[in-house]
């Protein structure tokens, strides 16, 4: 029998990406029952969820087409999971309060199965306190929270805010309906973000890598049942929940992170952009104007992954990533055979919807003898599944041999 995904759609903006998300959880074959508020049927109209899911779209919460049940009690018993995408500011505080005035609160406050929200909305009240508060009593109360992604918005604002890309919401679903274990046991080590070397007390060198990509490798490597520690340079991002989280800063912290993790791990994931030079002799006070512009000797930090790769045991599976501008496969190949990796995953960076501080990525996954695969623009969450499925292979064949 198909698993039941109740979808309730919040009245904002965003609900129009909520009939792609539909039309692919039933291309999945599950059975979609679409709720709706009042406010959501000005963006979208019924009839189009109506069309997509095969079953009639419910926003009055009194009507009651079967009087042998209640409407939102008989729905909340058939849902296997329970998602509201988008999930508005005024939807988040109802659910976090417990009231009830609409389908979508009502039907919520009687499901029993796992509850998962996407969040979107301007910037600014995505990042009020209230809102976040909200959010807060949510994820303490075990609902799953997609994390909005960020770029430009309806409103005209740059930020945070965007509803999470259709193909990942149905990737969350499909990880709680259909949980894919194929890690399970396995002790992964990702390192993430950038590192920070200083000059003196409140200059530094580092780089622009936001951490997007590592943090979302071990977020899908928790989910596919993996033993995670993830070392991360400085970022904005939330801890990875069910995994081990090891703060550093700079280059020589996350090196001796990484050694003393890779002692018992099966697998290590090169994600960070670590910076490569650092001042040789930092200064001690923070160097003024007055004094002129400072000499600065730069010193190479150590590899990380050369480091790692060169104290590797018997069947530890190692992945590179090389972020570059230019001649992209050659510098992954020599990168893939310097460090004699298992694969690279390449990215061009100087493309604007690839590689730092942005929700998506297109990549080449360089292996050896000689293969290269182009994958297509997609999301971070996305491209860390590819990953970690080029791993699951990696482990199956390793104890074959």
């Amino acid at each position: 029998m198909a698993k039941t995904v109740v979808l309730g759609v919040g009245g904002g903006i965003a609900a129009y990406k909520s009939a792609a998300l539909c039309s692919l959880l039933v291309k999945a074959d599950y059975d979609v029952q679409v709720l709706m508020t009042n406010h959501a049927t000005r963006f979208v109209q019924p009839l189009t969820f109506q069309s997509l899911s095969k079953h009639p779209v419910v926003v009055d919460t009194f009507a009651e087409p079967d009087a042998n049940e209640i409407a939102h009690i008989a729905i909340a018993d058939r849902a296997d999971v329970f998602l509201v995408a988008p999930a508005t500011a005024n939807l988040i505080a109802k659910l976090a309060h417990g009231l009830a005035d609409d389908m979508v609160s009502t039907t919520a406050l009687a499901v029993t199965s796992p509850v998962v929200i996407a969040p979107a909305m301007n910037v600014h009240m995505y990042d009020h306190p209230a809102v976040q508060a909200n959010l807060a009593i949510l994820r303490q109360r075990g609902v799953i929270v997609i994390d909005p992604g960020s770029g430009p918005l309806a409103c005209g604002y740059t930020g945070k805010g965007r509803l999470a890309e259709p193909e990942d919401i149905a990737a969350v679903i499909r990880a709680i309906l259909e949980p894919n274990r194929d890690l399970a046991g396995l002790k992964v080590v990702v390192t993430a973000g950038p590192t920070v070397e200083d000059i003196d007390p409140v200059r530094f060198l580092s780089n622009a890598s936001s951490g997007k990509m590592g943090y979302a490798l071990a977020t899908a490597a928790v989910a596919r049942g993996a033993l995670v520690t993830l070392i991360s340079g400085p970022t904005q991002l939330e801890n990875v929940a069910g995994a081990t989280v090891i703060r550093v800063r700079s280059t020589e912290q996350m090196l001796q992170a990484s050694l003393a993790a890779m002692q018992g791990a099966d697998v290590f994931i090169a994600a960070a952009a670590p910076a490569d030079f650092r001042a040789a002799q930092p200064l001690a006070h923070k160097w003024k104007k007055t004094d002129g512009v400072p000499s600065l000797q730069l010193e190479q930090t150590p590899d990380i992954l050369a480091t790692v790769a060169g104290q590797r045991r018997r069947g530890q599976i190692l992945v590179g990533f090389a972020a570059e501008t230019r001649d992209l496969v050659k510098h992954a190949r020599r990168k893939l055979e310097q460090k004699q990796l298992d694969f690279v995953v390449a990215n061009d960076v100087s493309q604007s919807d690839a590689g730092f501080a942005v929700d998506t990525n297109r990549a080449v996954i360089v292996g050896r003898k000689e293969t290269e695969e182009t994958l297509p623009l997609m999301t971070k969450g996305a491209l860390s599944e590819q990953i970690l499925s080029r791993i699951a292979a990696f482990a199956r064949d390793r104890v074959k041999d």
